[in-house]
């Protein structure tokens, strides 16, 4: 049961990038949800461009502006014009048969040009002997324009307009309909607006609707939606658009559906789900407001107010234009500052807003974000972003990457399906949001665990190769393959004398710290000179020059850090014993063989474990060099191809050997030193009476071969010889007293390796 339950654990056990990913996905799914201002800006952009892309397509829905533009201002004067003016403009669109004539204006003030303000004026600047009194009293006689206008209102299906404040000030509102609702009270209509700035009293009092002008713009300053309903102290009060289509239905009130109204629970309690004013049914958000779909720039919408007022029309043309018609009166000329931004143009007449959404009711044009809209992309982010955040981390940044734009695609394509054919809103920008932030952290973490690798691999690799081999490893993983290639290299066998001896003296671990005291200057040693250092075998040591990096000074190196190696021996031999964490033995001694020559070297192993070495029949003769140290006693000896590489150097031949198992014999030298010690008299004295010594030695004359042996003992005695001369009288005793074949060339053939 134990292994079973361990089987389940390690199924089901995430690593760490893909716990970042679902926490990642999580985090997006919160922020859908907690509504932070500002958050949803993303989305309400990619709704401007589906607008952008696929407006509205105009139809005639019996609603039309009069537009107080440019042309007009200059035909019939600067704004504001009389209110005789404005109500000629209201008595000819109500004669040619308009079903509402709603205003986009407030009438605040009195009209400074009505006959008793120019007889106020008149009085105030006539003279003493009463001149222009007549006149005065004549204007004084006269109805007041604000009173024209408010004759011409109540005679005409008029809609007028109020501004919405945040502030306490004017009058109550009161309304010429009412507001009713099915449901719980719809307290999500925000905000409760405290104050107004209303028309002139008669002037409010003789309209046949009243509706709020007040656009609401996103943060951005963009209208998007059109609201239907408003709190003014705690009352509901409609929009402009709302109750023109009241008026124009003659409809005596208007009816609200909240979330419970309909009988069942559609979202939260008091969250507007419809308007219904006469024969026409709006679906609307939770706070009342309609979703605007604008259309492009449409001629034919618009009358210019002075062509309205144009006796060049017939009263036939002006009922064909204006009959049956929802005016809305507006203002779109530079200076009375109307203008709104949409989410296709950044100039549109604030009327058009009022206008659109009327056409909107009419046709039953509606962009709807559904109440299941907020779940479904909460659904697409966890079943999106959750995917990617457990396959990424399997299938690689690149197949990550497609995975990723697959589906952001069809999110997006899956949104704007949704939005040119069934006019739905549904934001695809947190399920987007939600892979790309996904791949993102993801990616981050596996290039940092990448890079954690590369790390590894310097940190564990340092200690066996060269720097320059991790750096290639790490920057081309690929080299790590099994294959290998020839080249000329420079081989190094290190071996302790006498290790077996040591080992038996201290305790395992004691030996561990030994070798690790004896390893560590003689790696650093090897690693400085370039090369690449193979493996330890015990106490030995194997390295090679000339790969994986070209080393065109590999020889020359090769043999400098042999003797640097015996050098730092020396140098520890005498400071280690007086160390008292330190073991380590008297006198250690290691003997150094070196050859050079063609080697196969690379990736070698098995498909399960790799190791960068080297083989051929180079390395072997390097290995059996290493066992001749002992026998010729000398510390580093050397092949003839690497002693022809080393000219300048303090080379001594040895003999013509043939190792253990090969046939053909080689000359092997002792390196024993660097170019100054070649360079010194004594030293060329000693080669000279050495060379007189093998070719008596190879040519059987062994009087004179012992005699020079003798003569230059005191030679092999400071050289640290004096074994190989005692190795050279010993043979010489033997052979004396042999038969030796005809054919003897000196040639020794080595019994051990």
């Amino acid at each position: 049961m134990e292994c079973i339950s361990e089987q389940v654990r390690g199924t089901f056990k995430l690593s760490a990038p893909v716990l970042a990913g679902l926490a990642v996905v999580a985090a997006v799914a919160a922020l859908q949800f907690s509504a932070i201002p500002g958050f949803d800006r993303a989305g309400l952009m990619v709704f401007d461009t589906y607008q952008r892309a696929a407006p509205r397509p105009y139809e005639d829905a019996a609603v039309r502006v009069v537009d107080i533009d440019e042309e007009s201002i200059e035909r019939l004067g600067q704004w504001p014009w009389p209110r005789t003016e404005i109500a000629r403009l209201t008595d000819t669109l109500a004669e040619a048969g308009a079903a509402a004539i709603a205003f986009d204006m407030v009438f605040s003030e009195p009209d400074r040009t009505s006959p008793e303000k120019v007889a106020e004026q008149l009085a105030a600047g006539a003279n003493d002997n009463g001149a222009n009194t007549a006149l005065v009293a004549t204007l004084f006689g006269l109805p007041s324009n604000d009173a024209v206008l408010a004759d011409s209102f109540l005679l005409s299906p008029v809609v007028g307009g109020y501004f919405l404040l945040q502030e306490e000030r004017g009058r109550p509102l009161d309304l010429p309909s009412g507001i009713a609702w099915l449901g719980t009270p719809p307290a999500m209509v925000q905000p409760d607006y405290k104050g107004s700035v209303q028309s002139l009293p008669e002037l409010q009092g003789s309209v046949s609707g009243l509706g709020s002008l007040s656009i609401n713009k996103g943060e951005d300053g963009v209208v998007r939606r059109a609201p239907l309903l408003f709190f003014h102290r705690g009352e509901l009060v409609p929009s402009l658009s709302l109750e023109a289509l009241r008026v124009a239905q003659q409809a005596e009130s208007i009816l609200i559906t909240t979330s419970d109204g309909s009988g069942e629970t559609r979202g939260a309690p008091g969250a507007v789900v419809s308007v219904k004013v006469g024969d026409f049914e709006v679906p609307t958000n939770a706070e009342g407001e309609l979703w605007s779909h604008f259309t492009e720039t449409v001629p034919g919408r618009t009358v210019p107010a002075w062509q309205a007022l144009s006796s060049d029309l017939s009263a036939d043309e002006k009922a064909e234009l204006f009959g049956g018609q929802i005016i809305f009166v507006g203002a779109s000329a530079a200076g009375l500052r109307d203008v709104v931004a949409t989410p296709g143009d950044d100039r549109v007449p604030g009327v058009m807003v009022h206008a659109q959404a009327a056409e909107q009711m009419i046709l039953g044009w509606f962009l709807e974000r559904p109440d299941w809209a907020r779940g479904l992309e909460f659904l697409l982010i966890i079943l999106f972003g959750g995917a990617l955040a457990l396959i990424l981390p399997k299938v690689g940044a690149v197949v990550g990457a497609i995975v990723g734009l697959t589906g952001t695609a069809t999110v997006a394509g899956g949104s704007w399906l949704a939005f040119d054919n069934a006019r739905y809103l549904l934001d695809p920008t947190y399920p987007i949001l939600a892979l790309v932030l996904v791949y993102a952290v993801q990616t981050l973490l596996s290039f940092r665990r990448e890079e954690q690798q590369r790390a590894y691999i310097h940190d564990a690799f340092d200690r066996y190769l060269s720097p320059e081999m991790v750096r290639q490893i790490a920057a081309n993983p690929h080299k790590l393959e099994l294959g290998g290639e020839e080249r000329e290299m420079t081989v190094l066998f290190c071996d302790i004398r006498g290790f077996s001896k040591i080992s038996e003296q201290y305790e395992p671990h004691e030996v561990i710290d030994f070798l690790t005291g004896f390893l560590t200057p003689m790696c650093d040693i090897l690693l400085e000179r370039k090369a690449t250092v193979d493996k330890f075998i015990g106490d030995a040591i194997l390295a090679f020059w000339n790969a994986p990096l070209d080393d065109p000074d590999q020889f020359r190196n090769g043999a400098r850090a042999a003797l640097q190696m015996v050098a730092a021996l020396d140098e520890l031999n005498r400071d280690m014993p007086n160390k008292s964490d330190q073991i380590w033995p008297d006198n250690v001694c290691i003997g150094i063989g070196m050859n050079a020559g063609l080697c196969c070297v690379g990736n070698m192993g098995s498909e399960q474990r790799l190791s960068y070495s080297l083989i051929g029949d180079t390395v072997n003769i390097a290995s059996r060099f290493e066992g001749l140290t002992k026998q010729y006693g000398v510390k580093i000896v050397i092949g003839s191809a690497l002693a022809e590489q080393l000219d300048g150097f303090a080379l001594l031949e040895l003999d013509r050997v043939k190792v253990v198992g090969r046939d053909a014999p080689d000359t092997i030298y002792a390196l024993l030193g660097d170019e100054e010690m070649a360079a010194g008299t004594a030293f060329a004295e000693f080669l000279e009476g050495h060379a007189q010594f093998l070719s008596a030695y190879r040519d059987q004359d062994w009087s004179v071969a012992t005699a020079a042996l003798s003569r230059l003992s005191a030679f092999y005695e400071e050289l640290g010889l004096s074994a190989l001369r005692q190795t050279y009288l010993g043979r010489i005793e033997g052979l004396a007293d042999g038969d030796l074949p005809a054919d003897w060339d000196g040639t020794f053939e080595a019994t051990q390796k």
